[in-house]
């Protein structure tokens, strides 16, 4: 029962670090990670009920991090028979490509070849811990006797109340947890005295939360709910009215569907409680349709600054467009009262509000082969009907941006006499927003987007990043000419007309 085994699994991952570390004294030279290739890919991962892949390229430096921590997990994973597995994405180009990788390291969990994300931490003791709870069963069957402690184990349990676990709603229920198994605990019970204690008529469906209202019931007619219905429900509880946003909670608001409110406050500032408890009743009257989080300013200053907040004055408000990247914060010279938000949180709703988009100044001049784009020019460059325009999306601390720059500039210096047909680009992507005309976001770096003249699609780069290869890119989806015009001498039309000349000594 996965609740019964909460306590042990933190016991069950210190006893298993302590052998992997026993046995990696022992023998420093064997891996307990498997090697898989695109010929032996299926026939090892298909036929495990639950094996961890790693995804990773030998330059990666998140992977060489990753590398010992991994290792150690195999090794004390073994004795339990979860596997561990790896594939060279550089070796395996294809292989990683048909399963979705596009960064390093991805980690997928499989289950008899179906893959989920891996979305728990990377140091050993919590890969251990991850998987552990991941063989355990997604549904825990619960009795009067542990029901209270159940209901508490977690900020968020899910329990359904049936007069029988294989009748509806019980097939659905299990079908939810088990695809929600990684963010929420999900119980059963038919136990006739824990349903009486509950207060329950099954089939009942109850979220119990350690925030908001306790105690929620699912509010529609329980034998007829699909999985679908269930995990939609409970993902719109698990949201709080106003909650804190931080590492550990961000990724829920991420996959949201739903605009992002900040409230940044300082937290050494006295004021900071009633400035929450005065905006969450605002909060609550548009928390269907934003998810609205407070944030410790001075811990996290830079990410206001790059939801556009330039000054460090808290209380300070910003609303972000997570599908967009589009902010809008509210002015900062303006008095902070609760009325005033609702009244901005009212405008953008009712599509009223105008976005603040950050640009870097225009260049003065473009000395280098490389475009230097800035949110400012965006639609005048990007979308120039007349020219094939390749871009580089980048932020100036990714190592992988720094590396590709030499390359970059070559590439830009390849065609530096076809200016006038084509433009090679750079655009700081944490320094410039893109504006709501721009038919993409940029969620990592660098990015590279090419658009052919006379349209405005553009079309993302995946290939590698050698001059050889952006150039074959270019020349295979160029839709200009790629030769340099003929200069034409200033007096050559005159000179065609003049009579021919009786003497060719010059020939």
């Amino acid at each position: 029962m996965r609740f019964t085994s909460f306590v042990s699994v933190a016991s069950t991952v210190a006893l298993v670090s302590f052998a992997s570390a026993k046995d990696a004294d022992e023998s420093t030279n064997i891996s307990d990670v498997l090697n898989l290739t695109k010929d032996s890919f299926t026939s090892t991962v298909n036929p495990e009920p639950l094996i961890l892949v790693e995804f990773f390229a030998p330059w990666c430096g998140h992977c060489k991090s990753l590398a010992p921590h991994y290792e150690e997990a195999a090794t004390a994973l073994k004795d339990k028979e979860i596997k561990l597995a790896k594939v060279d994405c550089v070796d395996q180009a294809d292989l990683c490509q048909s399963h979705g990788v596009q960064g390093y390291p991805t980690l997928k969990v499989f289950r008899n070849g179906e893959s989920t994300d891996y979305t728990g931490p990377r140091k050993a003791d919590g890969i251990i811990s991850y998987m552990i709870k991941q063989n355990l069963p997604a549904v825990s069957e619960v009795a009067a006797s542990n029901l209270e402690e159940f209901q508490n184990a977690d900020p968020i349990v899910v329990l359904a109340y049936v007069s029988s676990t294989t009748e509806a709603p019980a097939p659905e229920f299990s079908a939810t947890a088990e695809k929600y198994r990684d963010d929420y605990l999900f119980g059963i019970t038919s136990d006739a005295k824990a349903i009486a204690a509950a207060g329950v008529t099954p089939p009942a469906i109850v979220v119990y939360r350690n925030f908001d209202d306790r105690v929620t019931r699912y509010p529609h007619p329980v034998s007829a709910a699909t999985a679908q219905d269930i995990g939609d429900w409970v993902q719109q509880l698990s949201v709080p009215i106003l909650g804190e946003v931080n590492e550990g909670t961000y990724a829920l608001y991420a996959a949201s569907e739903k605009p992002l409110a900040y409230l940044f406050v300082d937290p050494t500032d006295e004021k900071t409680d009633d400035h929450i408890a005065a905006f969450k009743p605002v909060a609550a009257k548009y928390n269907d349709k934003i998810n609205f989080v407070w944030i410790d300013a001075v811990k996290f200053g830079d990410h206001a600054k790059a939801l556009n907040l330039p000054e460090p004055k808290w209380p300070s408000f910003v609303i972000q467009n997570m599908d967009l990247q589009l902010k809008y914060p509210f002015d900062q010279s303006k008095p902070f009262e609760a009325e005033a938000l609702s009244t901005m949180i009212a405008e953008y709703l009712d599509g009223k509000l105008v976005a603040k988009l950050k640009s870097q100044p225009i260049p003065e001049t473009q000395d280098e082969s490389v475009f230097v784009l800035v949110g400012d020019q965006f639609d005048e460059v990007a979308f120039d009907d007349t020219k094939d325009v390749f871009i580089e999306f980048y932020a100036t601390w990714c190592g992988h941006c720094k590396r590709l720059k030499p390359i970059w500039d070559s590439l830009a210096d390849h065609f530096a006499d076809v200016k006038d047909q084509l433009v090679i680009a750079k655009l700081e992507a944490q320094e410039n927003d893109l504006p709501p005309s721009a038919p993409f976001r940029i969620s990592g770096f660098p990015t590279l987007k090419f658009k052919p003249a006379g349209s405005r699609e553009y079309l993302d780069y995946n290939g590698d990043r050698e001059l050889e290869s952006l150039i074959a890119y270019v020349e295979e989806h160029a839709k200009n000419s790629l030769k340099p015009a003929v200069k034409t001498p200033e007096n050559d039309s005159q000179a065609a007309f003049e009579a021919p000349r009786e003497s060719h000594d010059e020939l």
